[in-house]
């Protein structure tokens, strides 16, 4: 894929996650995938992603930054959500959370074959119980 076809590819992923779309997942994940590092499933993923969505039904993810490089994807992306179910932890209380997310991505044969993220579940809780 050239960058700006990767480029669009990303961005029909990230409206597929904003969407709640999680039966085409296999439009982007690969069947088998490394979960930041650990062998793992598309399944796995998407069990994970409806997981989310049951506890955060509002949940939404703005991609701030994407750099894209040949078959590699970073990405800055600012999550927002407010909990309506026990979420990491903390019960609802109506209070919502904005915390910043960090992704990088392989793909190959257009699919992702690596996923790794990292954001502060600490902040996150913190914003959600003060």
């Amino acid at each position: 894929m050239t960058d700006n076809d990767l480029r669009a590819w990303y961005m029909r992923y990230a409206a597929a996650l904003n969407a709640h779309e999680f039966d085409g997942m296999d439009e982007f994940i690969n069947d088998e995938v490394l979960l930041g590092g650990v062998p793992g499933t598309r399944d796995d993923v998407v069990d994970t992603l409806k997981g989310i969505v049951d506890a955060v039904p509002d949940i939404h993810w703005e991609v701030e930054e994407l750099l894209l490089d040949r078959d590699g994807i970073a990405v800055r992306a600012i999550n927002t959500g407010t909990p309506a179910k026990d979420w990491l932890g903390v019960p609802p209380t109506g209070a919502s959370f904005k915390i910043v997310e960090y992704a990088i991505y392989k793909v190959r044969d257009g699919r992702f074959v690596h996923m790794t993220n990292l954001h502060d579940s600490a902040e996150m809780r913190r914003q959600l119980t003060t």
